[in-house]
């Protein structure tokens, strides 16, 4: 990789919004919707769409459809990003990033069969379907 494209890339995770969603991305296990990601981070969802456009291009993160939903993930197959994740997940500690995992964990209790399917609720609405689920918001 020439140095340019190395320099773009970091100028990229330069920006707090697409620092903490690479950060999100690396530190989980599973693939993220872009709903999951927008409650995590507690931003508006084109604000993150944006960042993730962004990551994407960059060839940061890949996105796999189902239906008409998109699950982000972190492009590790060529071993430079790999490396680039690994760093993001061991240096982006305390806030906001542990609160954005931690947001993010209660998000997922959410999902049935290990898809997200509420997609776009609002706060309130949010609030009372992790209740039912016995998570406290």
């Amino acid at each position: 990789m020439e140095a340019n494209l190395k320099a773009e890339i970091l100028k990229i995770l330069g920006d707090q919004t697409r620092l903490r969603v690479a950060h999100l991305l690396a530190a989980s296990t599973k693939s993220l919707c872009v709903c999951e990601i927008v409650d995590a981070v507690k931003l508006p969802q084109y604000q993150v769409s944006k960042s993730l456009v962004m990551l994407r291009r960059a060839g940061l993160v890949e996105v796999d459809r189902n239906g008409t939903w998109g699950y982000y993930h972190p492009k590790t197959d060529e071993k430079t990003n790999a490396v680039l994740f690994d760093f993001v997940k061991e240096y982006c500690v305390g806030e906001p990033f542990d609160e954005d995992l931690a947001n993010l964990g209660n998000r997922l209790i959410l999902r049935e069969g290990g898809k997200c399917v509420i997609g776009f609720v609002p706060e309130k609405e949010l609030q009372k379907l992790m209740r039912k689920k016995g998570v406290a918001a």
